[in-house]
């Protein structure tokens, strides 16, 4: 985390797992934007997001390639690479245990790797909305000002 904080490399717009952000920080920043808004009598449209098993859905092929995108290479990305590959999970259920299956994706939830891996996968997304995008971990919130009074005046008056 220091390296990607060190480097710029997280998007501003995220703040789940970082020092001196949080889920309040995250939504005080949208609830400024919104009430600027309304200041000007526009209208914004927002569209809240919550990915289901987000952190289950981590692509380790696509993960490993923007891990060395963003820096980490060599054998950091191959340690990496390593602790994702070649794990397996099964299910305890009164002591009975369910044969082990391969886990194919996903970051490894319960770990101090798992979240920050996770940031880095999500990173680019903020940057390929054309709207504004607010983050923390895998809640998305994308709102854009889609009109403000003046311009509807100037609509009208070109009607």
């Amino acid at each position: 985390m220091d390296f990607l904080e060190q480097q710029l490399i997280l998007t501003p717009q995220q703040h789940g797992f970082r020092k001196q952000r949080s889920c309040e920080t995250q939504l005080l920043e949208l609830i400024n934007e919104l009430a600027a808004n309304l200041d000007r009598n526009g209208q914004t449209d927002v569209v809240v997001m919550d990915f289901a098993k987000a952190f289950d859905k981590v692509n380790h092929s696509l993960l490993v390639h923007k891990l060395h995108h963003y820096g980490i290479r060599n054998s950091t990305n191959s340690w990496i690479s390593s602790f994702l590959h070649g794990r397996s999970q099964a299910v305890v259920v009164e002591g009975s245990r369910s044969t082990n299956i391969p886990v194919k994706s996903g970051v490894p939830q319960g770990s101090v790797l798992g979240p920050c891996l996770f940031l880095i996968y999500i990173n680019d997304l903020a940057a390929r909305v054309s709207s504004t995008t607010r983050l923390f971990a895998d809640d998305t919130i994308v709102y854009r000002l889609i009109a403000a009074a003046s311009d509807h005046a100037a609509l009208q008056s070109d009607l």
